[in-house]
């Protein structure tokens, strides 16, 4: 499960570091890899590569002229890379999904339990930016999930 924050930076080739409590799940299911992705957010969206192929697997059970799954797997699976972790604990983010999600120097690592999503620091920040009518409204809904 990815948990947790984590702030980095991203250097001129677009590498950056994994966090080490990231690398340490791949590490326990014996992979050395993570499938990123644009995400729905300005955000890019990493799965290990079981997680990713579940994912997968769920989305081809869709109903394909759905137009919201279109769309899914427009924005998910044709910007997805599978990303090798090198041995200083890296990965080298691809100059599209840098451009998807922003990112330039400061990015913030943000776990989500089944997948981590990577984003530009100030993005990040700007984004979470809530008001108070809209905190109301994110509450109300989740009380309706029974959260």
């Amino acid at each position: 499960m990815f948990r947790g924050r984590y702030e980095h930076t991203m250097d001129a080739k677009g590498r950056t570091s994994l966090p080490a409590r990231y690398r340490d799940v791949l590490s326990s299911i014996s992979e050395r890899r993570i499938v990123i992705t644009s995400g729905l957010d300005p955000c890019l969206v990493a799965y290990t590569p079981p997680e990713w192929a579940s994912f997968e697997e769920r989305l081809a059970k869709l109903p394909q002229f759905d137009r919201a799954v279109q769309k899914l797997r427009r924005i998910y699976v044709s910007g997805a890379v599978e990303c090798d972790v090198d041995d200083s604990g890296r990965i080298l983010v691809p100059p599209t999904l840098r451009e998807h999600a922003g990112l330039e120097k400061d990015v913030l690592w943000a776990g989500s339990g089944k997948y981590a999503e990577l984003w530009d620091k100030a993005r990040w920040k700007s984004h979470f930016e809530t008001t108070e009518d809209e905190r109301v409204e994110i509450a109300s809904r989740l009380a309706e999930l029974g959260l």
